[in-house]
């Protein structure tokens, strides 16, 4: 079964996550794709990251009744900071039936030189990058099991919901209604 490992601090979903996550479902061959909601991106700072719990309840929220969807806590369990070597490592290990397909944004891509164990990480995993605004990759330098996926390009950021709701401004259509309904009570 090909499983996407869409890891993310998801600070908090919005729709440009789902979107993305039901394109590569539809589109790119994966039989289902796990939200793995990370604690603590060791690249970003704990400042502005909402509650590890609150962030895995809206995740769960935005994505229910979507067969292909899966929400994970599995990064709760392992060491701290959470690196993408280990996880993918671990669920391995505990997944032997599951082809894990690893998707980052082209701004990770872009980056991914910094990330822990990055040329191990390429070597033993298929990789699906997915568009951001401003981060072009050229798909004739991509490894061989490094894919750039023709998923539409969403211009929508968690900060800018973040932001947007401390302000007090109605971002709804932002957010899948349970996720904005539950984030008005806390804003």
């Amino acid at each position: 079964m090909k499983t996407g490992i869409f890891s993310g601090s998801f600070n908090p979903i919005h729709i440009g996550h789902l979107a993305l996550a039901n394109y590569l479902c539809e589109y790119e061959g994966l039989d289902e794709l796990w939200f793995m909601v990370s604690p603590h991106n060791p690249l970003k700072s704990e400042d502005e990251l909402l509650d590890d719990h609150l962030r895995l309840e809206l995740v769960r929220l935005a994505t229910a009744g979507y067969a292909k969807f899966r929400v994970s806590d599995f990064e709760f369990h392992l060491p701290h900071p959470s690196y993408t070597a280990h996880t993918l490592d671990s669920l391995k290990i505990a997944y032997p039936d599951r082809e894990f397909h690893l998707i980052i944004g082209s701004d990770n891509w872009a980056i991914f030189d910094c990330w822990r164990d990055n040329k191990r990480i390429i070597a033993e995993n298929p990789i699906l990058i997915y568009p951001r605004p401003g981060y072009p990759v050229r798909e004739a330098s991509l490894p061989e099991n490094v894919r750039l996926t023709s998923a539409p390009v969403f211009d929508i950021s968690s900060t800018f919901i973040r932001e947007s709701l401390r302000e007090g401004r109605d971002v709804r259509y932002f957010l899948h209604p349970d996720v904005y309904r539950r984030l008005s009570e806390l804003f």
